[in-house]
């Protein structure tokens, strides 16, 4: 299991578009891939989740991977959230 802090680029958070990539991101991989933000605990793999968390801008999160692929989930989720999700 690997886990990563990051912060939220994005300037409105992780609605619909941002969302919509995360997952896509994470549903290429067999790991299981959860966002912590405070106390909740999100599957990445569901759109719905992640946009109903209401994650912001500026938020500090907790990526966790972990299954046979957790380094490359780890490193392409992690760039994906970093680079903001396709956003400027």
């Amino acid at each position: 299991m690997l886990t990563k802090k990051l912060k939220v680029v994005n300037p409105s958070g992780l609605h619909l578009r941002p969302a919509g990539v995360l997952s896509q991101t994470a549903m290429k991989f067999k790991s299981d891939i959860i966002i912590e933000c405070g106390e909740k605990r999100i599957v990445a793999k569901s759109v719905l989740n992640v946009m109903a968390a209401g994650i912001k801008c500026g938020t500090e999160v907790t990526l966790i991977c972990d299954g046979v692929d957790e380094a490359e989930a780890m490193e392409s989720i992690s760039e994906a959230i970093e680079s903001g999700l396709g956003e400027k």
